[in-house]
């Protein structure tokens, strides 16, 4: 077994240990767990609005003009994601994967985009590929932290922005025209339209498009040679360019500086923006470059490498549905992002069925799974930083949403917060801002509520993380009342067998298993922390919950 998971199912035990009235923690062995991109918790966090675990970097480049509400610097940072991985908060949520906004420097001045003076908090409008804004933190924070998550089994994902530059503002001159376009506004009426044109007024577009060989910005050389590493950087273009074979286009440039970032650090994957606005030709360039970086890295530091998993690529075609399968349709022409670049799409289609039944959603999603998309994959969400019409905005259905995030096969993406219900609608916020507020760390020590919410999502997330069946196996239904189902998932020599059952009566309850677990099986609860054997091909359990997550461990 790869050692990281060893934490994990000491965690698992410790945390069951919660509820004296239930027997003593089943003592859980080592087994061949494979880890699973297609079954894996994704912690998706706004690096900025995090945890704050260094105030001397709060403010920088002056920024200091006043933001509208939840549009400035919060000063969450890249320390404070490591605390929390030390302090144990994701362990004990099941999570081992974390995707954090982009941390490249952003531009220096706020801008006003109809909603208030905004600065770039959220890490989408770049300055400077090759640097970390610092407030978000420095090159050593950003080595740590991927050091702290791997030895804690979990896996990082940075954010990749190809697509445009940060906008222009006093400070931000705009980039030579070689290099981008600022008109036309993008109509999205058909693929052109959605390609070569601008997101929105005032956010340059790369041309990636673009062929033609171009020299490096003034500004990025003048930055360059006040920084004292202007020569490095031109020499380490130099050999990247006489490496690959590549033109001296726009995209190879900012492919070659964001692949460095897996090159120095070894992180495992990248959460690519914006997919739909450039060509997909670039996405299968980067998506070889990235490879490449990936092998040199775990060359370089053998000793460090986690296991044989490759890199891992999601992209946001924004609305992307998983009914479409392979192809996105612009109306004109339609596009697959999966060949030969994506390993998976954001799913944007799941927060419409979670208000369907979860056999119906399960049903699905493992249906379309092991057809139209066998071999890929989609990352599913209920909550996100620009999704405008969450599933639960109001936040009165957490427990559902956990259900449904953690149950339904794909990989899960917990938005932060979703776990803790902070607030999704904030007064005298405009616009994706509510959605964007700092972690409600206060409500998660102070309100029993509260607690009680986490505590069912990390009851969920450390199953759903132990068993790569739940993500990632076929669904089987066993029974319709009560809501009982299979999953089992192989892998080689390996297999993982689980039964989970839903809306099921508090107090005694009887599960069918005999389709799954053999008579005589000792079986353990990993939500009530009780045991039970198969006997007459079902298990009789006695708990105060109306969830059963049925697993059979060795002992």
């Amino acid at each position: 077994m790869k050692k990281y998971l060893l934490p994990l199912l000491i965690s698992f035990i410790l945390f069951s240990c919660s509820d004296k009235k239930e027997q003593k923690p089943t003592e859980i062995t080592e087994s061949e767990t494979p880890f699973v991109w297609e079954a894996a918790n994704l912690y998706f966090l706004l690096t900025d609005r995090f945890n704050n675990g260094d105030p001397s970097n709060d403010i920088n480049f002056e920024r200091t003009e006043e933001a509208a509400k939840l549009r400035g610097f919060e000063g969450g940072d890249i320390k404070g994601i490591t605390q929390k991985i030390k302090e144990g908060y994701f362990t004990d949520l099941g999570i081992n994967a974390i995707w954090m906004t982009p941390i490249v420097e952003q531009i220096h001045g706020g801008t006003n985009e109809g909603t208030g003076i905004t600065y770039g908090f959220h890490g989408y409008w770049t300055k400077d590929w090759t640097a970390i804004d610092p407030n978000f933190g420095t090159k050593e924070d950003v080595k740590e932290l991927v050091e702290v998550a791997h030895k804690n089994g979990i896996r990082i994902l940075l954010d990749a922005v190809i697509n445009h530059t940060g906008p222009v503002t006093e400070k931000d001159p705009v980039w030579p025209a070689e290099w981008v376009r600022t008109a036309p506004a993008c109509t999205y009426e058909d693929y052109e339209s959605t390609t070569a044109c601008t997101l929105v007024e005032n956010l340059p577009d790369i041309k990636t498009e673009s062929n033609e060989e171009v020299d490096l910005p003034p500004q990025l050389v003048e930055k360059w040679k006040k920084e004292g590493r202007y020569p490095q950087e031109v020499k380490e273009l130099d050999a990247f360019f006489e490496r690959t074979g590549y033109p001296r286009a726009p995209r190879y440039y900012i492919i070659k500086w964001l692949t460095d970032y897996i090159t120095e650090f070894g992180i495992d994957g990248y959460r690519v923006d914006t997919v739909k606005h450039t060509e997909e030709n670039v996405w299968q360039e980067f998506r070889t470059a990235c490879d490449v970086a990936f092998a040199e890295w775990k060359k370089n530091n053998p000793e460090k490498v986690l296991d044989d998993t490759n890199f891992y690529m999601v992209g946001e075609v924004y609305n992307y549905g998983i009914s479409a399968g392979k192809a996105f349709d612009f109306g004109d022409k339609k596009v697959n992002y999966f060949d030969k670049s994506f390993n998976a799409l954001i799913n944007f289609e799941l927060k419409y069925d979670a208000t369907k039944t979860y056999d119906s959603i399960f049903v699905k999603y493992d249906s379309l799974l092991n057809t139209n998309l066998k071999g890929y994959g989609v990352l599913n969400y209920l909550t996100s930083h620009d999704d405008g019409q969450p599933f639960d905005a109001e936040r009165k259905k957490s427990e559902r949403t956990a259900n449904i995030l953690y149950l339904t096969p794909g990989t899960s993406q917990t938005y932060y917060g979703d776990e803790s219900a902070r607030d999704l609608i904030i007064e005298g916020t405009q616009g994706d801002a509510t959605l964007r507020s700092f972690m409600n760390w206060d409500s998660i020590n102070a309100s029993a509520k509260t607690k009680g919410i986490l505590l069912h999502w990390q009851k969920m997330g450390k199953f759903r993380n132990l068993h790569p069946a739940v993500g990632a196996g076929r669904h089987k239904k066993i029974s319709d009342t009560p809501y009982v189902f299979s999953r089992v998932f192989t892998k080689g020599d390996f297999t993982d067998t689980v039964v989970i059952g839903l809306d099921l009566p508090k107090g005694k309850k009887e599960i069918k298993v005999t389709s799954v677990f053999k008579e005589g099986m000792e079986l353990h609860d990993a939500y009530s922390n009780t045991s039970a054997k198969v006997e007459n091909g079902k298990v009789i359990l006695n708990s105060n919950y109306t969830i059963v997550l049925l697993e059979h461990l060795k002992m």
